[in-house]
């Protein structure tokens, strides 16, 4: 008797207005089987696999479950059926513990606490997981938030799992760990879909990789027989040169030196502690550390946006003596004369306005210059299209709402408007954070282009052999303090890993 597919799509496709998401998409998942999803942002992976998740309906196709037809009309629909979607952005209550997250929805009446707590440890024994059932959302790492995440669904019945983007905000080790977990679903007979851009995480994991392009299915490999390079030129639809372009400083000259600085929490908690190091105009600087190491009070405290309570952030233009921004909120910094651009780690919630198009978010770097009720748009417009086009964003129109668009195009719009501000000192968490192959070498080589044409560009980065590639000299933060700063073009990932875990004392290198 011929096996059937765990999940068979046939011919699905989906349309949001003019643009095809989906465009008559064949798809097999089977039992025992991890499928690693791959394709460009925006070519449709995600859409896809929310339409398995109940979030979207296809406008044509036809969904087979086990070799039966299914009618996947919502969320409930999908965990009906099995199937469990572990989002990239995760969706729990933080003031809940993790049995209560776990089981939201489930029960009408009282919880029965010690059976739901049972369960959760049986969950947890089979698969190895190690959670606590009645810790508090707001008190786990990542890890552990993404944890609850995969147990809730388990809870549910899946045997069918789907992950956005799991490794996303994962240290190496977290990594290893969620991938032993999976292998040991597979082993269960669980069927399992992973998105991610990360070749070497599917070369490792994955059984299979199914690859899309535009929203249209190119087909699907055995792991064993393929390698990154062949799967990049699938996905791009042609070769794409898998190397970092780094050339020699030239002419490099200090451009931000912080000493000293210290940065507590609203509970008095110290963040970073007592940081010292020199930016160069002309020169990448990493930044290197597991999460929640300081990266991010680290930039926003130089762009004003994070108290500081100790130390100076001295800034040193062309021919000028050096201002202190310490103390000053980011319009004091422009109007200081600071030539500075962010691109925060929150692409939408701190960098650009979900609800504007690429023309509104274009005019949030300038909207103080315009008088009265009006604000000249022509400019804007300009340099969105121009943004559009060097930066080939796939987007309806420049006045489509930039929520709409894929994460990789986000990001070109936030990395666009502010490399178009002609920066001194440039400065970006996570630039490449979610983004697919052929998106992020684009990334990789604007900072390259910026760094030669004399800007300070601060670069916080969390894979390391990117880091190790692109950037001249990297400073390792652990715990809020500097391990050390080490040369990009000698430093090993061994070596990083260990200051990443712990302050090695190389405080001689922080000039």
């Amino acid at each position: 008797m011929e096996s059937v597919h765990a999940i068979e799509l046939r011919h699905i496709t989906k349309r949001f207005g003019k643009v095809v998401a989906n465009d008559s998409i064949d798809l097999t998942l089977d039992r025992g089987e991890i499928l690693s999803l791959l394709g460009e942002n925006g070519s449709g992976k995600t859409t896809l696999m929310n339409m398995l998740a109940g979030i979207y309906l296809p406008d044509e196709g036809e969904i087979l479950v086990n070799g039966e037809p299914a009618a996947i009309r919502s969320p409930k629909d999908s965990f009906d059926y099995h199937i469990g979607m572990i989002h990239q952005h995760f969706k729990l209550v933080d003031v809940f513990t993790a049995a209560e997250n776990i089981v939201l929805g489930l029960h009408d009446g009282k919880l029965d606490r010690r059976e739901i707590y049972e369960k959760v440890r049986a969950i947890s024994d089979r698969y190895g997981f190690g959670i606590d059932p009645g810790k508090k959302v707001y008190e786990m790492s990542v890890s552990e938030k993404q944890t609850v995440e995969i147990v809730k669904v388990l809870y549910r019945g899946a045997d069918i799992l789907i992950l956005d983007e799991p490794t996303a905000v994962l240290t190496p080790q977290e990594t290893d760990r969620l991938f032993k977990i999976l292998r040991s679903m597979r082993e269960d007979g669980k069927a399992i879909v992973i998105i991610t851009h990360k070749l070497h995480e599917v070369m490792a994991l994955s059984d299979k990789v199914a690859v899309l392009r535009k929203g249209k299915y190119i087909g699907t490999v055995n792991t064993k027989d393929t390698n990154p390079q062949a799967l990049t030129d699938m996905m791009v639809g042609h070769s794409v040169t898998l190397n970092i372009n780094r050339p020699d400083p030239v002419d490099v000259v200090p451009r931000l030196t912080v000493k000293g600085l210290t940065c507590l929490d609203a509970e008095g908690v110290k963040k970073l502690d007592n940081v010292s190091f020199t930016a160069m105009g002309g020169e990448i600087l990493g930044i290197a550390g597991i999460a929640g190491s300081g990266q991010k009070e680290l930039l926003e405290s130089i762009a004003g946006l994070y108290p500081v309570a100790s130390g100076s952030i001295e800034y040193s233009p062309e021919g000028r003596e050096p201002t202190e921004l310490v103390g000053k909120s980011p319009m004091e910094i422009k109007k200081s004369g600071v030539a500075m651009a962010f691109v925060p780690e929150d692409r939408l919630g701190m960098g650009l306005v979900g609800g504007m198009g690429m023309t509104g978010n274009m005019m949030l770097r300038s909207w103080k210059k315009g008088k009265g009720a009006f604000v000249n748009k022509k400019d804007p417009n300009k340099l969105a299209l121009e943004v559009m086009e060097s930066l080939e964003v796939v987007t309806p129109s420049v006045e489509c709402p930039v929520r709409r668009l894929s994460g990789g195009n986000v990001q070109k719009v936030l990395v666009g408007r502010e490399i178009a501000s002609c920066p001194s000192v440039l400065m970006s968490a996570y630039a490449v954070r979610g983004l697919d192959i052929n998106t992020s070498y684009t990334i990789y080589n604007l900072m390259t282009e910026q760094k030669m044409k004399g800007v300070a560009v601060i670069f916080v980065g969390e894979d390391l052999d990117v880091l190790l590639e692109l950037c001249d000299r990297i400073l390792v933060l652990c715990g809020g303090q500097v391990s050390g700063i080490v040369d990009g073009r000698k430093a090993t990932k061994e070596e990083m890993g260990l200051m990443m875990t712990r302050v090695a004392g190389r405080k001689e290198e922080q000039a």
